[in-house]
């Protein structure tokens, strides 16, 4: 497949070190004024090769290393369907990078009908350096596709993909549901079959706590596909044994999210709890073990927590909620994200922490387990803490990649009026 070339790129030769707070080599990947981005990121660790990586921002940001996160280059993305963010960056085995976006096919944002007309995959066999046109998954107009991620069976060597699929986006007309949708490709993603639907209840289209949303699919060590979401104050689960032909009828319960996935965070312009999902495909101890992690209110509205459940019965049954920040302060932890090492089953998760402070400066940390989930070891990460302004939009998630030891979180940041995405160099 020809591979197109995308706008010239900018190297940073210069890698922009940030030293103080943080005990790990901190660097910016890019920044910008507040109004333009880049925010809500996503990174990718090459499962063929480390050293070379992938990251993304909205709307149509990417970059990619050759050094392990150190320096970085930049591209604009484009597409024949269109590119509106919701970027999602993976590896399969071969070191070929999958990039996972919503759509806007005229390219007139908001004003067009068409826009988040279907999910949209493009990929890199250069790692990073060019992608190709596209490929289209989804599309179902005039119903809104969005929320997408995306993961990959470095067995069977596929890919599937879930998100929420709104009848109309922001409609609150009680006729107008939203649903979680999956898809399977062939190992190339150049074909994708036809979305099925997943979830046993429908929510409503509004975006918020009664909205079906934050479906996050892991593959298991035999190929089953676990996917857990939001919805009424609760996370929920399904899972597939015969690669997404078939799903249960009734979606089991994870746990409790009291208060819903919507979350309010001082100085942040929205927040929410989503859960991630993983599994151990590892040969640890874990191997098998599904893993949920999220955010919720329980400990009341000023004490926003992160939370991880773990089964070891493919997602029959459930552990207690089991909390991954280690403060005892009353403060906000959230955005979080969970990744697995598949070659060590080590679980990571990143998020936002103002346990240092008293007003709304916030900090990033790291947590780290290495019993399956059990104990959390947290420490900071980010070199200083930072300061939001409700008025930005930090997007709806970061992220992190790891692999062979090599963690790589990814992070928004805001100073001196200017959004940066940033990462740390972090070797366990």
């Amino acid at each position: 497949m020809k591979l197109f070339k995308l706008f010239v790129f900018l190297m940073v030769t210069v890698p922009q070190i940030l030293w103080a707070q943080s005990a790990y080599q901190n660097i910016i990947i890019d920044e910008a004024p507040s109004a333009g981005g880049p925010e809500e990121p996503t990174i990718a660790i090459s499962l063929k090769d480390t050293q070379y990586l992938v990251a993304g921002a909205n709307i149509n940001r990417t970059y990619y290393s050759t050094d392990g996160g150190r320096t970085w280059a930049k591209n604009r993305l484009s597409s024949k369907f269109g590119v509106w963010g919701d970027p999602v960056a993976i590896s399969n085995s071969k070191g070929h990078f999958y990039f996972f976006h919503l759509s806007d096919p005229t390219g007139r944002n908001w004003a067009s009908e068409e826009i988040l007309d279907r999910i949209v995959v493009q990929r890199s066999k250069n790692n990073g350096k060019r992608w190709n046109k596209g490929w289209s998954i989804g599309l179902n107009h005039p119903k809104d596709q969005d929320k997408e991620w995306a993961c990959y069976d470095p067995i069977s060597h596929e890919m599937v993909v879930t998100w929420t699929q709104f009848d109309r986006y922001g409609s609150e007309q009680q006729q107008d549901s939203s649903y979680i949708l999956f898809s399977r490709s062939n190992r190339k993603g150049k074909k994708w079959s036809e979305p099925i639907r997943i979830n046993q209840y429908a929510g409503d289209c509004v975006d918020d706590d009664q909205t079906t949303e934050g479906a996050v699919p892991a593959f298991g060590p035999n190929g089953e596909i676990y996917v857990a979401w939001s919805y009424d104050e609760k996370i929920w689960f399904d899972y597939s044994l015969d690669g997404g032909e078939t799903w249960l009828d009734k979606d089991l319960v994870v746990a409790d999210q009291p208060g819903g996935w919507t979350i309010d965070i001082p100085g942040i312009n929205r927040c929410n709890g989503m859960p991630i999902t993983v599994c151990d495909i590892s040969n640890s101890p874990h191997r098998g073990t599904v893993y949920v992690n999220w955010a919720d209110q329980r400990n009341g509205e000023t004490d926003t927590d992160i939370f991880v459940a773990k089964s070891t019965d493919g997602g029959k049954t459930w552990s207690d909620p089991i909390q991954v920040n280690d403060d005892q302060t009353v403060a906000h932890q959230f955005l979080t994200w969970m990744a697995i090492d598949q070659t060590t089953g080590n679980l990571y998760c990143v998020f936002y922490d103002r346990r240092n402070h008293l007003d709304n400066q916030t900090d990033v940390y790291l947590a780290t387990s290495t019993d399956g989930g059990l104990t959390w070891e947290n420490e900071r990460i980010s070199d200083k803490p930072f300061l939001p302004n409700s008025e930005v939009f930090f997007g709806d998630y970061n992220n992190i990649s790891a692999h062979l030891g090599m963690v790589r979180p990814i992070w928004t940041h805001l100073e001196d009026g200017k959004l940066s995405i940033r990462t740390a160099i972090i070797q366990k």
